[in-house]
Order: C-alpha cells, then sequence, then structure tokens
C-alpha cells in the first residue's frame, strides 16, 4: 500500500518528494515549535486567564496525503479545492476577528484608566478646596473670638457704668462713645460669626464630597485593572491567532496550488520561500544577538563609569531591534525613555482637534519626538505588566518597577512592541519603536509615570534621579 502511494504522488506530482519533504517539513516544525513555545511563554508569564482561542484554531488541516488521494479524483478534488479556501478564509477571519476583539478590549481599558485618573484628580481638588474652606473657617472662628474678647473686656469694666451714674454731660458723652464702640463690635462678631459658621458648614460639604469622589475612584481603579487584564488577554489571543495563521498559511496555499495543477513551480517556490524566510530569521536573531552583546557592552561601561566617578555612564538598548540608533545615558538606575525634545509637558493643556479626535485637556505625561521608529528605552528595570493596544494610547506599553512606581510608553508604532507581558526588562533596554498610533497628531514617544497608579509629573520624577526630560 505503500508502495502505492509512492506511485501515485509521482504520478500525479501533487505532494514534495521524500527530498522535499525532509527539506520543508523540518522548517515547519521548528517554525511551529517556536509558536508553541511562544504560547507557552504567555502562560508562564501570568495571565490570569488563558486567551480565548478561536475555533478556527481546531480545524483538522489537511495532510499532503489527503491533496494526493483527492486530486485522483476531479469531485473529490473539487471538494478539497473548497474546503482549504474554506480554511484560509476562516485563518485570515480569524485573525482579523481577534485584532478586532484586541482593539476593542483596549479601547475599554483606555476609557477605564482616564475615568480613573479624572476621579483621583476630581477627589484631590474637592479635598484641596475642604482644606482651604477648613481654613478660612479656623481664621474665622479666631478673628470672632478675639472679637468676643474685646467685647467681655469693654462690657466688663464697670467704669462704664459709673459714667452713667455721674449724670455728667462730659461722662455721658464718654459713655455713648463707649457703648457705641461695644454696638460696633458686637455686629462685626455677629457677622465673622457667621462667616465662620459658613466656612465650617462649606468645607464639612466638600470633606464629605471628596470622601465620596475617593470612593469613586477605588471603584474606577478596580475596573481600570480588570480591563487591562481583559485587554492583555485579548492581545495575546490576537497574536496567537496570527501565529497559527502563519503557521498553517503557506502549506494551504501550497496544497491549494497543487490541486489546481501548479504543483511543480509552487513545490520549488514553497521551496525557495522556505529558504528565505529561514535565513531572515537567522539574520534576525543574529543582529538581535549582536544588539544584546552591545548592551550588555555599555551597560558593563556604564557600571564602571558610576563606580568610578559616582555618576553615570552610557547605557545601551537590547532587544528587538527598530529604527534610530545608539545607546541612552543611566543614572542611579534609570535613563530617558528616548532621544526625542519635549513637545508637550504634563498637566492642563488646550484641547487640540483633528478630523476625528481631539486631544485631552489634561495630559497625563509628557510627549517626546524623536522620530518615526526611533528606539524607546526602558526607563528602568521592572516587570511588563501589559503590552498592546491601548485606545487613544495607540500601541502601548507598561512596566512595573516595584514599590509603587510605573512607567507607561504610548503611541508605539504598529509591530514596533518588542516585549512581551511578563518579561523581565533592564534599564536602558529598547523595548519599542516611536511611532504615530491612537490619538496622535505625529510620531512621538507618550511617556508617563504612575506613583500608586496615579500619574504624576515625569519632569521632576525624573529630574530627582538625575535625569532630565
Amino acid at each position: 500500500m505503500k508502495h502505492e502511494t509512492t506511485i501515485e504522488a509521482e504520478t500525479c506530482d501533487c505532494a514534495p518528494t521524500a527530498d522535499e519533504k525532509r527539506a520543508l517539513w523540518p522548517s515547519l516544525l521548528t517554525r511551529r515549535s517556536a509558536i508553541a513555545l511562544g504560547v507557552l511563554g504567555v502562560a508562564a508569564a501570568g495571565i490570569a486567564a488563558a486567551p480565548h482561542v478561536p475555533p478556527a484554531f481546531a480545524a483538522d488541516y489537511p495532510s499532503w496525503p489527503d491533496v494526493q488521494k483527492a486530486k485522483a479524483n476531479e469531485a473529490a478534488k473539487n471538494a478539497e479545492i473548497s474546503r482549504i479556501q474554506t480554511l484560509i478564509q476562516n485563518l485570515k477571519a480569524a485573525a482579523v476577528r481577534a485584532q478586532q476583539a484586541a482593539e476593542a478590549a483596549g479601547a475599554e481599558y483606555f476609557t477605564a484608566q482616564q475615568n480613573f485618573l479624572d476621579a483621583a484628580r476630581r477627589a484631590d481638588e474637592l479635598q484641596a478646596q475642604a482644606d482651604k474652606q477648613a481654613a478660612t473657617a479656623k481664621d474665622a472662628s479666631d478673628k470672632a473670638g478675639r472679637i468676643a474678647a474685646q467685647l467681655y473686656r469693654n462690657g466688663g469694666d464697670d467704669t462704664a457704668l459709673q459714667l452713667f451714674l455721674s449724670g455728667s454731660a462730659k461722662g455721658a458723652d464718654d459713655l455713648l462713645a463707649r457703648l457705641g464702640t461695644m454696638d460696633t463690635l458686637l455686629q462685626a462678631n455677629n457677622a465673622v460669626y457667621a462667616d465662620a459658621v459658613a466656612a465650617r458648614d462649606s468645607a464639612q460639604k466638600l470633606s464629605d464630597l471628596a470622601k465620596k469622589q475617593r470612593e469613586e475612584r477605588d471603584r474606577l481603579q478596580k475596573i481600570a485593572e480588570q480591563k487591562m487584564i481583559a485587554a492583555q488577554q485579548a492581545s495575546d489571543a490576537a497574536d496567537q491567532a496570527v501565529a497559527n495563521e502563519n503557521a498553517h498559511m503557506d502549506d494551504l496555499q501550497a496544497q491549494l496550488a497543487a490541486l489546481q495543477d501548479t504543483t511543480k513551480k509552487t513545490i520549488q517556490q514553497y521551496k525557495v520561500g522556505v529558504e528565505v524566510r529561514r535565513k531572515q530569521e537567522a539574520e534576525r536573531k543574529r543582529k538581535q544577538e549582536e544588539a544584546r552583546r552591545r548592551a550588555a557592552a555599555a551597560a558593563a561601561a556604564a557600571a564602571a563609569a558610576a563606580a568610578k566617578n559616582n555618576s553615570g555612564g552610557g547605557g545601551g538598548g537590547g532587544g528587538g531591534g527598530g529604527g534610530g540608533g545608539g545607546s541612552t545615558a543611566v543614572i542611579a538606575g534609570w535613563c530617558r525613555p528616548n532621544h526625542g525634545h519635549q513637545s508637550s509637558g504634563y498637566g492642563y493643556r488646550y484641547v487640540q482637534c483633528g478630523p476625528s479626535y481631539c486631544s485631552s485637556g489634561f495630559h497625563e505625561g509628557v510627549d517626546l519626538a524623536d522620530g518615526c521608529g526611533t528606539n524607546i528605552y526602558a526607563a528602568h528595570s521592572g516587570r511588563v505588566v501589559y503590552a498592546g493596544p491601548n485606545g487613544g494610547y495607540g500601541n502601548y506599553i507598561r512596566i512595573d518597577h516595584g514599590n509603587g512606581i510605573g512607567t507607561g510608553y504610548g503611541h508605539i508604532r504598529n509591530g514596533g512592541i518588542y516585549v512581551r507581558y511578563g518579561q523581565q526588562v533592564s534599564v536602558g533596554q529598547v523595548i519599542a519603536a516611536e511611532g504615530n498610533t491612537g490619538n496622535s497628531f505625529g510620531c512621538h514617544l507618550h511617556f508617563e509615570v504612575y506613583v500608586n497608579g496615579r500619574t504624576v509629573n515625569p519632569v521632576p520624577f525624573m529630574a530627582a534621579r538625575g535625569i532630565s526630560v
């Protein structure tokens, strides 16, 4: 039976020869093994729940013997052609759906995060107003107390009574003057007392509102954290769908061509394509390893310089590549996230509108513009807690540095995220490439610093660590 199959294959010329299989199949297995290892790596990173796997991932893909048998019968061949075409469409559709789901989840995460930050800022503002009113109430209360003491001293002096009893004209005038002063003081005291009560009540009301706003802030923070987890899962599922598409697409297209009587040409092109991809992958790994060695050498030089000068040295980028070059200075374990100039600062700003969206009225970070595709560096060592789409931030990375400190990197170009969820990164490591994704009017890095989940102004924060941004 095995001999008949071999003859059949040679007759229909629809499957690779034994030599071709040895040349082709190891490459496919290696690529699929790499994908499997990548999925396991994501799982090991500690995502709260496994990403949803689209139904197309479990499809029963045809083998070359299936194609060979189908070609022997016209009806079977047509059925197999239809089946493979459907599988190809399903693969593409599954990848598109997964990517759309990731974008939607990222948008929800972005909205939830902005709601939390807005609520936190509102809570701070209300508390500041409450504190100001409390100080006003205290001042009014102290003033009322001083007037009351003055009234007591004037009213408690029996000279006025003696003057009244004396009946002298001079004494009467003095008495009227003294009584007039007491009346003025009494009116002033009543007004100041009323102001003190009003200020006290206002301070209490604002304090109550601030307390409710803090409760709302905490509620929204939990929602934002849940949305971040969901968005990361959706992003990983999208990556898995694309990997699945890549793993099967070449094989299916070659099998489809074989059924459509272009086997010899297709097999040869397939072999050439696999070899080209193999060389490209080898070159990519070579460059990545070279970048890693350069980064290690630069980091070692930086550490040596820091030890010698008690300051900083040159730290380097390692990682997945990207446009733009050069290392970045590392000082006391921190570095500038890219080499660009600051194009927008932190805080309230003028709202700008484009064709499809408007900028926010409060800027949660600083914008550093260095050019499309240039390197983005990890500002400090830590663990990647998010890597994927994030609504208005576009493609976005968030790193947890421990002790309540974190940093965020937005508007990364498509395909420019070089790290994954759960990965440990070092200060100065290249983690991404600058882009123009999300709500952006041009290529730049949107850089945020978080303290206990809240954004703070990166400029003084980094300056305190010896870094100018």
